[in-house]
């Protein structure tokens, strides 16, 4: 009995203990929690920090997500950590560092993100120092640039500028004196949005300290995945408009390594060792050209090397209109080392510069920022940005090679086969002529040719625009798919072309028995321009090297390209010999050109495939009106009178005109200027139970009526403002399809076809204004304004009745 009374007590003393353990334990996890952010603050040990040849690693970083502002996130979703450093030949000055980290699928906005027209927008990411004795002297700046997006349907037109992953801005900043920066901790202010699928506030604070000093006249960087030593630097420090600034990089091989000589951009096809680029992708547009300090080896296989180190000079022209301010410039290096038994994989780092651009220059140096980057995504720009390089006289021989090979080789293009039927039909017509009347005849067809090649060299030489790439506007895509149709319909003989030699059917055999210069000189005209699409052996390399070089040479590939081009026309014109093997004018000249007009509309479908699926109807639609325009001239009576010829051209290419006006403005996607959401039963009832006006318009993409309605009377800058004003819900009833419950609506509105344009005002939403069929802006405003304001907005509405607006209809 004694030893049960015992063990009772004993089982109870141990119950109290345990639970006033428990009840402490509580109370000092509640204190750790409470604590947590002053000791994540206290721990931190933030920023971006320089290794000892002077690039850039990771950061170690802690969560704010306990910090506020990013409560919702949990701690997941973005991660800020910051530094500062000081130059080290002025302690007065230094760089600041913010470093964002986002998990997957995370972004924030860059801190450069506008508004739209309306207004509205994503919020833009903010960063404002805090403490005293520290201040930034020049705005912060990413060191990667945001991905771009367009989101239409929530911010039309507006470029969206995201970061994910990892983005660092760093700042230039002025230490006050008698400050310590060892003892200086400086408090920033980061306000913006992080968003994935739901979007959260962020509104935290962080820390940065001091993480030591940099040089500021040379920036360092060797990665650990390559045997080179790169340094560069800026000078001058200020550089004036109309100045030069340099930029200096400096390549030392290591430990017996060598590295490849620099390339514009990489070789095409090349799959062995990679050349080392200089890409200025960040530049302003300014004008630059690149030296070498010293000669490669020149390697057996594949591009040269350099064994010592050499070093790359980049000038750049800053333009005499250059406004006085701080300028962020910067690109990639790609390069690969090697030994002499093995290499290393391809590297690459981002570089980057700010540069003062002020009336007075200042000599000095200016700092470079590195970090890694991949060599594919300094080969990816590399052609888009290429630099000027002076010429070997080896190099002028190799252009007329290739250029003359590449242009003669142009002929056999996919692109150009379907007019070479022309020239076969000039050779047949030329038979019996003399020699020097079909030499004089292929002159001019090459000159035609050339004078093609030479605008476009112009446009190299003074626009940076490569070959073809004037295919890339649509405008542009639509006149040649237009150009080669009409000239299918002459050789299909529904008109015909008013040049001598260049007709296409009996009705003008007078006028096409004697090819004339013009004939000749358009039919190379039309040749080149409707090679440009194409390209051939040789000639990739060649069209990158003209946006690298001055004028001259640009002039000089081209020339030859064409001349390659003109070669076996020329050669013909001067042996007739040549073309014996053709047989004499007659009747089957006709059924060729038959045949060639088909091979050219197929090219007309090729066309098509090359534009955006956005405009095929409006092009369709113009190739209608043009097929009409021709064939009315082809109407044309060959004895009528010059002035029923001038009077049925001008009424031909007025209509081509019209039609082209009309086809790309009504048949051409619209730029919606509402906010329109998608209709549904269920989104009207939860826009009326909220208070909104409500505005719904029935449309369908079958229906021309609804599409003059949106462009000219509906979606309007002043309908836009109006609806702005009242606050109004615009909704879009899309009947394209078959949908029961558009069906069910109209019926509601006492309707069985469309166009509908329903009005439900926030006081009697059973009592809905409706206009039908074609509109105009004023009934569509003024039935706004009877409709009045949503609930909760204090514009003021117009409650008289509208002359000449249908009845409202009330919804059973």
């Amino acid at each position: 009995m004694r030893r049960n009374t015992t063990a009772v007590l004993l089982n109870s003393s141990k119950g109290f203990h345990i639970a006033r353990a428990g009840r402490l334990a509580a109370w000092a996890i509640l204190a750790i929690l409470a604590a947590m952010p002053s000791m994540a603050r206290a721990q931190n040990d933030p920023g971006l920090a320089l290794d000892q040849l002077g690039g850039l690693k990771p950061p170690s970083t802690f969560d704010l997500g306990s910090l506020g502002g990013l409560g919702g996130l949990g701690g997941n979703a973005a991660t800020f950590t910051a530094s500062f450093q000081i130059d080290k030949s002025n302690s007065s000055v230094g760089r600041l560092l913010v470093t964002a980290e986002m998990s997957t699928g995370w972004h924030l906005y860059s801190i450069t993100q506008k508004k739209g027209a309306d207004g509205l927008g994503p919020t833009p990411t903010e960063i404002t120092v805090e403490t005293g004795g520290v201040k930034t002297t020049a705005p912060f700046a990413a060191q990667t640039d945001p991905e771009i997006h367009r989101y239409e349907d929530v911010w039309a037109g507006l470029d969206v500028e995201e970061h994910s992953g990892q983005v660092t801005w760093v700042a230039p900043i002025s230490i006050e004196k008698d400050v310590d920066p060892k003892q200086v901790q400086v408090q920033i202010h980061v306000t913006g949005q992080v968003c994935k699928d739901s979007c959260q506030e962020v509104d935290t604070r962080v820390t940065a300290n001091f993480r030591g000093f940099y040089e500021e006249s040379v920036g360092r960087y060797a990665s650990r995945r390559s045997k080179v030593l790169w340094k560069a630097s800026v000078s001058p420090k200020i550089v004036q408009p109309g100045g030069k600034l340099q930029v200096y990089f400096y390549a030392e091989p290591l430990d017996g390594y060598h590295i490849y000589e620099y390339a514009p951009a990489p070789t095409e096809g090349q799959a062995g060792n990679k050349e080392t680029l200089i890409v200025m992708s960040k530049r302003l547009g300014w004008k630059g050209r690149l030296e070498t300090s010293s000669s490669s080896i020149v390697a057996e296989v594949g591009p040269g090397y350099h064994e010592e180190p050499t070093t790359w000079t980049v000038t750049l022209d800053v333009p005499a209109g250059t406004e006085p301010g701080l300028y962020d410039l910067g690109g990639f290096l790609g390069f690969q080392t090697c030994n002499e038994t093995s290499c290393l994989p391809p590297d690459a780092a981002k570089f980057g510069f700010r540069i003062e651009v002020a009336k007075t220059p200042v000599e000095g140096q200016a700092s470079v920022l590195f970090e890694p980057a991949e060599y594919t995504k300094a080969a990816e720009l590399a052609p888009q940005h290429l630099l000027t390089v002076p010429l070997k006289l080896a190099d002028y021989g190799y252009i007329v090679v290739f250029g003359l090979l590449g242009g003669l080789i142009l002929n056999l293009m996919p692109c150009v086969l379907p007019v070479i039927g022309l020239k076969v039909l000039s050779f047949a017509e030329q038979a019996g002529k003399s020699r020097w009347e079909s030499l004089k005849l292929n002159i001019w067809y090459s000159l035609g040719l050339l004078s093609v090649f030479w605008v476009l060299a112009s446009l190299a030489a003074y626009a940076n625009m490569s070959w073809g790439q004037q295919f890339t506007y649509t405008w542009f895509k639509v006149a040649m798919t237009v150009l080669v149709f009409a000239m299918a319909l002459s050789f299909l003989g529904v008109w015909e072309i008013p040049i001598p030699g260049f007709a296409g059917g009996g009705a003008s055999q007078q006028l096409q028995d004697k090819e004339g210069a013009l004939g000749a000189f358009s039919k190379g005209v039309f040749t080149t321009l409707l090679a440009t699409p194409c390209s051939g052996p040789f000639l990739g390399a060649l069209f990158a090297y003209t946006l690298s070089q001055p004028p001259a040479v640009s002039y000089l590939i081209y020339t030859c390209i064409g001349l390659g081009m003109a070669s076996p026309f020329l050669l013909a014109g001067a042996v007739p010999a040549l073309v014996k093997w053709l047989p004499a004018p007659g009747a089957w000249m006709e059924t060729f050109k038959h045949i060639m007009g088909f091979m050219l509309l197929a090219t007309v479908v090729f066309q098509f495939s090359t534009i955006k699926p956005d405009y095929f109807i409006a092009t369709l639609a113009l190739i209608m009106v043009v097929w009409f325009g021709f064939w009315f001239i082809g109407q044309l009576r060959y004895s009528a009178t010059r002035r029923q010829k001038v009077m049925r051209w001008a009424m031909s290419l007025g209509i081509i005109a019209l039609g082209w006006w009309a086809s790309f403005e009504y048949l051409t996607p619209h730029q919606k200027l509402l906010r329109w959401k998608e209709y549904s039963p269920t989104a009207l009832a939860e826009a009326q139970e909220s208070g909104k006006t409500v505005i719904v318009d029935f449309t369908a993409a079958w229906c021309l009526n609804c599409k003059l309605n949106m462009r000219r009377a509906i979606d309007t800058h002043n309908v836009k403002a109006l609806v702005d004003e009242y606050g109004v819900e615009p909704l879009l009833a899309d009947w394209t399809d078959h949908s029961p419950e558009i069906r069910r609506a109209l019926a509601e509105l006492n309707s069985s076809s469309i166009p509908v344009l329903a009005i439900y005002p926030a006081d009697k939403p059973d009592q809905p204004t409706v206009l039908r069929d074609l509109l105009n802006e004023n009934m569509v405003l003024e039935a706004i304004r009877q409709a009045g304001p949503s609930k909760g907005n204090h514009a003021k509405s117009d409650a008289q009745g509208v002359a000449g607006l249908p009845q409202a209809t009330e919804r059973q």
